[in-house]
């Protein structure tokens, strides 16, 4: 099957499908920070604000890989258990020593290229689906994680890894650079290249995209890669935060990323969705997590808030589907 150039034609009424975000996201966003801004009027303070982005910065990379999966009709269940490994890793490669800082960033940005390349090809090569290999991948990671450390936590941060990814620029955290330039540079691979166009295709019509001569499995693989990497430089992030690795601190960060995709309008029939509704996702979770805190409600109620947002969007998916004459 020839893969050299993807019609132009075989596009025609998908553009639509990668937008920006959702304005009625932001405009949900907006009354959050208004009501929260009622509630405790430091709230617009710059510094609290972009704490907000700091906290949410591992989500958010994370949820940039997700994203491109989820479009082209995957799901990835791996990042949380990447994200754990990966701080493990690292931390246990540095050894407290700044020499190791390179060659431990190397290694986990690796370890999930490494993963998802797995995911991506047993997945596209041998049609297993997404969510069950990808929940299978996530169980045998943890494991690998729990025998690699013996359960407790290992190795030690280098001063200067968290001197410099947890420090600021001004008031600006580097965290919440970097976050900025991982949606930065998924939006170009979304909107600007080759690849973007070709996972709405594959999420749209797999079949379609494959007699258009859009080479699909390699297409799979590299969002599955993407997917990985993005979830290992989440671990690095969570590292600088955090200090200290721990074989607990990433769980349930699989399901915070897939909340703010889902969120933000990317759905797992796949061709719809992109990573600006992703990023109004993640900004939603945040502040409605901040909120539960300036209201005095206790952490159990973040669990709550989560699981209702999940709920509803469901719901609303479900609903706008059918009226699309989607579902039967």
């Amino acid at each position: 099957m020839s893969t050299a150039t993807v019609p132009e034609g075989a596009f025609a009424g998908l553009r639509q499908r990668v937008p920006v975000g959702s304005l009625g996201l932001w405009l949900g966003l907006l009354v959050l920070v208004v009501i929260a801004a009622t509630l405790s009027p430091g709230f617009l303070n710059p510094v609290n604000l972009l704490n907000i982005v700091r906290q949410a910065s591992v989500v958010g990379i994370t949820a940039v890989g997700v994203t491109l999966v989820m479009v082209t009709g995957g799901v990835d269940l791996s990042v949380g258990a990447v994200i754990v490994f990966g701080s493990v890793l690292a931390a246990t490669v540095m050894a407290g020593q700044d020499a190791n800082i390179p060659l431990a960033c190397g290694v986990v940005l690796l370890m999930g290229l490494v993963v998802g390349l797995l995911n991506g090809t047993i997945v596209a090569r041998w049609r297993v689906p997404s969510f069950i290999l990808t929940l299978g991948m996530a169980t045998a990671i943890s494991g690998i994680t729990q025998m690699y450390t013996g359960g407790t936590a290992a190795g030690a941060v280098a001063p200067a890894f968290r001197a410099l990814f947890n420090g600021r620029i001004g008031i600006v955290p580097v965290l919440a650079l970097v976050f900025v330039a991982v949606v930065l540079l998924g939006l170009y691979v979304q909107t600007r290249t080759v690849v973007g166009r070709r996972i709405y295709l594959v999420g749209a019509n797999p079949r379609a995209a494959l007699l258009s001569g859009v080479p699909v499995t390699r297409t799979r693989l590299t969002v599955f890669a993407i997917s990985g990497v993005c979830a290992a430089l989440a671990g690095l992030a969570l590292l600088a935060r955090s200090g200290v690795s721990s074989t607990f601190a990433g769980q349930g960060f699989e399901f915070d990323a897939l909340a703010a995709v889902v969120l933000g309008g990317t759905t797992f029939a796949g061709g719809r969705g992109g990573i600006g509704g992703t990023v109004a996702g993640v900004l939603i979770l945040a502040v409605s997590f901040n909120l539960v805190n300036i209201i005095g409600l206790p952490f159990d109620m973040e669990l709550l808030v989560k699981g209702a947002i999940i709920l509803g969007v469901a719901a609303l998916h479900v609903a706008a589907q059918r009226k699309e004459g989607l579902m039967t």
